[in-house]
């Protein structure tokens, strides 16, 4: 029987779900509080504009940072096990066997898949690279990968809050109904992945979507009261 698995090392899918749900609740809760301060639709509009483009370019900015960092991290490791192969290659043979033995096989045939596997000097990196590193030398994630898929999905997720506003709302009802549709879907979306229930991902980030922009509503309300 043969079968296959989904892509968790390419760098897109964390981006892609962080950025829509912070998306849909940084938005949201940004349009809230404005709208809380009893401020015109056109205000609340351009905040939203505003949060939407700040927000993608801030999203993408940092994952491509956080993920460059990361790679080029591994590949400085990895760099040191090239050389330690090179410089100790008996020694670095027996903490293969090692590792090998700590997992359950007898100490011999430990010892000859360890012998096997150093006979080709790249395949040894990438065995070490795997079992010490825990990575994949030849499939890191892309930087520009995470970062594109943080900006779109920031994007689309930041939109659908702003959407009712555009199209000419002037009340905060119908961002609220699109935000909690939208959260409810992407929580469900996302529990597909991990296996979670969908009624449970669903509510979970309706949950938390709807704290974050109803406690920033209050504030945007106290502080325009405040400021009144």
């Amino acid at each position: 029987m043969d079968h296959t698995h989904r892509d968790i090392a390419g760098g897109w899918l964390r981006p892609a779900v962080f950025g829509a749900m912070d998306g849909l609740v940084s938005n949201f809760a940004l349009i809230a509080g404005v709208a809380g301060s009893d401020a015109t639709a056109k205000t609340i509009a351009i905040t939203g504009l505003a949060g939407l483009a700040g927000g993608a370019f801030s999203m993408a900015a940092g994952e491509y940072t956080s993920v460059a960092s990361q790679s080029e991290l591994a590949k400085a490791e990895v760099e040191v096990e090239r050389r330690e192969l090179v410089r100790a290659p008996e020694a670095e043979m027996r903490e293969l066997a090692e590792i090998y033995v700590a997992r359950g096989l007898d100490e011999d045939l430990a010892f000859e898949v360890a012998r096997q596997l150093s006979r080709d000097p790249e395949l040894a990196l990438e065995v070490h690279a795997r079992e010490e590193l825990g990575v994949d030398p030849h499939d890191l994630p892309s930087p520009w990968v995470a970062a594109g898929s943080s900006f779109l999905f920031f994007a689309v997720g930041a939109l659908l809050p702003l959407l009712p506003y555009l199209l000419g709302a002037t009340a905060l009802w119908p961002a609220l109904i699109l935000t909690g549709i939208g959260l409810f879907v992407a929580g469900a979306v996302v529990s597909k992945v991990t296996a979670r229930p969908w009624w449970f991902g669903g509510l979970r980030q309706l949950l938390l979507g709807a704290a974050a922009g109803g406690l920033t509503y209050l504030l945007g309300m106290a502080i325009g009261q405040g400021l009144g």
